[in-house]
């Protein structure tokens, strides 16, 4: 899609928040990248990834943009919520033995490219989220 995409099959609508992701892809000089490709997903209101939750639908909440022609994209999406380690899987069990918790907060991960630029992999996490500076991961800087 360019310049905008439904993230989300539908299937969560009105039963959590809808969220709005907009964002302009500029170079380090501040130039517009137009036909840039920016990837985004995002787990389910049950912090459930699809393709790895098979009750979702193929693809559902992750989707590529390209960005118009002011370097602009927006997705339309469900409010995503953050998730822990399975609970007798041996992240956690290594986690329990170092008394740390297995907790990321709500976030939308991100990779952006386009031709002659590297490629960037980052994420974004949701203000208020009670992990939001104690991510196990060490995802949040």
């Amino acid at each position: 899609a360019v310049g905008f995409a439904r993230m989300d099959d539908g299937t969560e609508e009105g039963k959590i928040p809808t969220l709005i992701i907009e964002g302009t892809v500029k170079d380090t000089d501040g130039n517009l990248i137009e036909g840039a490709k920016v990837e985004m997903w995002h787990a389910n209101s049950l912090g459930n990834y699809s393709f790895f939750d098979k009750s979702q639908s193929d693809f559902n909440l992750r989707r590529t943009i390209i960005t118009d022609a002011d370097g602009h994209y927006t997705a339309l999406t469900t409010m995503p919520v953050g998730y822990g380690c399975p609970p007798e899987g041996t992240t956690q069990f290594v986690l329990n033995k170092l008394g740390r918790h297995g907790n990321r907060p709500s976030h939308v991960h991100y990779f952006v490219s386009a031709p002659g630029y590297r490629k960037l992999t980052t994420q974004f996490n949701i203000e208020g989220d009670q992990y939001l500076w104690d991510d196990f991961a060490y995802a949040t800087r």
